[in-house]
């Protein structure tokens, strides 16, 4: 399990993202690049970083299911992702 509060500081960078969403997009839009660096460093989108929903682990993070391979593979077992089976062949 992350610690806390990095997961707490990803979701303060998901809201200033979407806070400045609209302000970076007219900017780069203008090529207004200076106003774009007095914005704070956190309005980038580059700055957040995926993490699992179940352990907020970071490394190993699959998209389609929004969870780290270790949970994933944990929940699939059990039986508990709807439409994901193991495979045999």
């Amino acid at each position: 399990m992350a610690k806390k509060s990095w997961i707490e500081r990803n979701k303060r960078k998901k809201k200033t993202v979407e806070k400045y969403a609209k302000l970076r997009a007219k900017l780069k839009a203008e090529n207004d690049y200076v106003g774009l660096s007095m914005l704070p460093r956190d309005a980038s989108p580059t700055r957040v970083v995926n993490r699992c929903r179940v352990t907020g682990r970071r490394r190993g993070y699959l998209r389609r299911f929004e969870m780290s391979r270790i949970s994933f593979r944990e929940l699939a077992s059990k039986g508990q992702l709807p439409g994901v089976i193991k495979s045999s062949w």
